[in-house]
């Protein structure tokens, strides 16, 4: 979910393309309110490898994974592994018609999105298209989040647990705060704990310093705890149904958002009470 303001990174437009030497960015044409400009697609492999890694396919678009074999096999290639950062739809729809067509597997941490006999559970080491890929179990925005960790490229994949523009949904009742703020404190220790220099999200530009990145994600997060509360002790007395309180929140705390994401801004708000209410 986007905001008005965001973390530290690039601010002009963004359009993919080869970002490391390991990384290279495949748009997906699927830009919106919750989208930003696309699910960006990430091909991961070592320079000269035989062998590539997709990481989030995005929707099933016939076009998409056209652009992306096509980027494949210029570099004669093939799709060795398609992975998954977690199993929304922008993020996974097109994992099985890719992996057919490469004859490959899906991994993911839910066994519904998986294509093949192993899954994943975070904590693991791929050696994948000639590049180490450790998993880091990432929940909070969904349940079944994982991020990508390339120690070789200096590089992060969060998927959505870390965008490129603004801040992300805790998308309630599959998400939880709880588990996104552990996830958070999760990245920043690997962040101090490793030579990372970059972010590549699941959508919107790459951020260039994931320290200050996470910290504002992690600040801004306790800067909406305080307004959610203030707004709850405020109506609190009312009596006003849990959807109804929500509604109000939304409209107080989230007001410096574009309205075409306040219903993603509700499901955040949902998160924030039910952390409020466990945990005061």
């Amino acid at each position: 979910m986007t905001g008005m303001i965001g973390p530290p990174g690039f601010a002009g437009e963004w359009f993919g393309g080869e970002i490391t030497a390991h990384a290279t960015c495949v748009l997906a044409p699927n830009a919106g309110p919750q989208t930003l400009d696309g699910t960006n697609t990430w091909l991961i492999g070592a320079p000269g490898s035989t062998g590539l890694s997709v990481i989030d396919p995005g929707p099933n678009d016939v076009a998409h994974w056209q652009v992306v074999a096509a980027e494949v096999q210029a570099r004669g290639a093939r799709i060795e592994r398609i992975l998954l950062t977690h199993g929304h739809l922008d993020h996974s729809a097109g994992a099985r018609m890719f992996a057919e067509a490469a004859g490959c597997e899906v991994q993911a941490l839910d066994p519904a999105h998986q294509y093949g006999s192993e899954g994943l559970t975070g904590g693991e080491v791929l050696e994948l298209s000639g590049i180490e890929i450790h998993v880091v179990a990432t929940p909070g925005h969904s349940s079944d989040s994982l991020s990508f960790h390339l120690p070789q490229d200096g590089s992060l994949l969060t998927g959505d647990t870390v965008l490129g523009r603004g801040t992300t949904v805790v998308a309630y009742p599959d998400g939880t705060l709880v588990e996104y703020l552990d996830s958070l404190h999760r990245l920043r220790e690997l962040v101090h704990e490793s030579d990372l220099s970059r972010i590549l999200p699941g959508h919107g530009p790459t951020l260039d310093q994931p320290g200050a990145v996470i910290d504002y994600y992690l600040a801004h997060r306790q800067e909406r705890l305080e307004q959610v509360r203030a707004v709850v002790t405020e109506l609190g007395s009312h009596g006003l149904p849990i959807q109804d309180l929500a509604q109000r929140v939304v409209e107080t705390v989230y007001a410096d958002v574009p309205k075409s994401v306040w219903p993603l801004a509700l499901l955040s708000v949902r998160a924030q009470l039910e952390y409020l209410a466990t945990h005061g």
